[in-house]
């Protein structure tokens, strides 16, 4: 829009320029062909009295002056002028006329008017503006009447000044100016204001220990409801998870219960039935099998829920990835290293090696990062043959932290590499499990990407060669790890 407006305004002053510029030029083009007459017949007796010529041509703001230039010479001389001009203005308006090429352009050809709008300052205070030079060529030499007025006359014309020099525009780009100040600096308040506003959603999310709420620390009153409802929105959240753990809890104990009594029940059922008979012992097992499978899918729903739970209310602390990993392993394993750690897992004859960085501090909850690690591995450890070997590297990678979980299992399909962190997603087939099938439902990895992608991580699956898969997760460092 301002560039708009200043190109309109410009034409507009242009124009009114051009018709001011047309009115005096004609009146200097009356003036020479007035004079025309007096000055064909001219000689040097007459000089004088061509200052008196002059007299009926000039006015109160045009003042009328005469060059000549003798024949077979170089250069003008001021002759005459109207009213009479201090000698040193003359001189002045001279030498403004010699640097904008005027004089040496009569001198080649004295012939055509030359329109243009020249301004010079007078020495003695003021400034005036040129807007015509007619020539006029006689036997005695060129003629050049000089028109010019005083640039007091039109304040408001500003002969002479580009337009973006006016006073209006300067004024106006100085109030376009402020306004674009005042708006950037609106702009950079409010911009200010939202970035401290979403670093205390951050804080908040993150339950660190100077969480505080949105209302409390909130400056900025247009967001003062906004901050009470994100406040009240926080509070349901916690309710919620602690509703969740709760449900969790009563869940799995309603289920177990009745699970431990069928259980218990079938003790006597199956020594009372006869040891031949082939059918009800079938029966017996279909029902224990149902009865674990059962079992382990109250587990594993407790242990979503807690998951869930984990990952709103927890607070989030920098967290050594090394220390929890390792800490994982010594639980699991027999034998354990601080580094390159060879651990015989007894119960599966597996073989795990690590190779864990030391210091790399990630964001989050230690629970939300044991429930990734132990994911992975439980994966790795359930795929893998007997006496086969999983490899865990641990490494920095710019500002992240990457963490690869590699075993020597039947890797997965290329086509089904996208699916395996979809929730209750398995192709697991009993002869490939070193585990019974029903201890696996197809929640670990979802929960291991869910609780990564929280953190602002990403993980991703491969296939290894010959065979085997490898599990890559990278996690942000913590802000102040540098």
């Amino acid at each position: 829009m301002p560039v708009f407006l200043y190109l309109e305004f410009r034409a507009a002053y242009e124009e009114s320029q051009e018709l001011l510029l047309r009115s005096v030029r004609a009146e200097g083009r009356t003036i020479s062909e007035s004079l025309l007459s007096s000055l064909e017949t001219a000689d040097g007796a007459a000089l004088p009295e061509l200052g008196r010529e002059l007299a009926r041509y000039a006015g109160e703001v045009t003042t009328v002056k005469l060059l000549f230039q003798p024949a077979g010479t170089s250069g003008f001389y001021y002759a005459a002028s109207w009213p009479p001009v201090a000698p040193s203005n003359l001189k002045a308006e001279r030498e403004t006329l010699a640097r904008q090429g005027v004089l040496e352009r009569l001198a080649e050809n004295c012939e055509a008017e030359m329109p243009f709008s020249l301004i010079y300052h007078r020495p003695t205070g003021g400034a005036e503006i040129v807007t015509a030079v007619t020539p006029l060529a006689t036997t005695a030499g060129c003629w050049a009447v000089v028109s010019s007025f005083s640039a007091d006359a039109f304040p408001g014309a500003h002969l002479g000044q580009p337009y973006w020099a006016t006073p209006p525009v300067i004024v106006a780009a100085a109030i376009y100016l402020a306004m674009a100040v005042t708006t950037f600096a609106t702009l950079l308040s409010v911009r200010g204001g939202l970035r401290r506003f979403a670093r205390r959603a951050r804080r908040i999310r993150q339950r660190g220990p100077d969480a505080g709420s949105f209302a409390d620390r909130n400056n900025l009153p247009e967001l003062a409801d906004v901050a009470a409802e994100f406040d009240r929105m926080v509070e349901a959240l916690h309710r919620s998870a602690a509703d969740i753990r709760r449900t969790a809890e009563d869940n799995a104990h309603a289920f177990k219960t009745p699970i431990a009594v069928i259980r218990q029940s079938l003790e006597p059922l199956h020594r009372a039935l006869p040891r031949d008979s082939r059918r009800a012992q079938r029966a017996i097992g279909v029902l224990e099998y149902s009865l674990d499978r059962l079992d382990g899918l109250v587990a594993s729903a407790r242990r979503l829920d807690e998951a869930t739970a984990d990952l709103i209310e927890k607070p989030w602390v920098p967290v050594d990835l090394g220390r929890v990993i390792g800490s994982l392993i010594q639980i699991r394993s027999a034998i354990l290293a601080s580094r390159d750690v060879s651990i015989v897992l007894a119960s599966h004859d597996l073989t795990i090696s690590a190779d864990l960085l030391p210091g790399l501090f990630v964001m989050g909850s230690e629970e939300m990062i044991e429930t990734v690690v132990e994911n992975l591995i439980d994966n790795a450890v359930s795929f893998s043959p007997s006496g086969g070997e999983i490899l865990i590297h641990l490494t920095r990678d710019g500002r992240f932290a990457h963490l690869t979980v590699s075993d020597q299992g039947p890797g997965v399909p290329p086509e089904q590499l996208d699916h395996i962190f979809d929730r209750y997603y398995s192709e697991r087939r009993a002869e490939e499990a070193s585990e019974v099938l029903e201890s696996y439902f197809g929640i670990g990895l979802w929960i291991a990407r869910r609780n990564a992608e929280a953190m602002g991580g990403t993980i991703g699956a491969e296939n290894r060669t010959p065979h085997g898969l490898t599990l890559n997760v990278r996690l942000p460092l913590a802000p102040d790890i540098g």
